[in-house]
């Protein structure tokens, strides 16, 4: 999921790897971009199934 979100960054920056004054925000995009990812397929429901787990005991995927 972190590679898809890497690629997600980097081409809405337009940059393939940020300059060094530019790694950290670059950095926080992508673990941005794959929380957000990772929250929503947490959230999806499947037509039929029960909803999916929330809290500290959630299962990862």
């Amino acid at each position: 999921m972190r590679a898809a979100a890497l690629q997600y960054v980097r081409k809405v920056s337009g940059f393939r790897a940020p300059a060094a004054h530019n790694r950290e925000v670059f950095d926080q995009a992508v673990d941005a971009v794959t929380a957000a990812t990772q929250e929503l397929l947490d959230g999806l429901q499947i037509r039929g199934s029960a909803p999916a787990r929330r809290g500290p005991h959630a299962e990862t995927h």
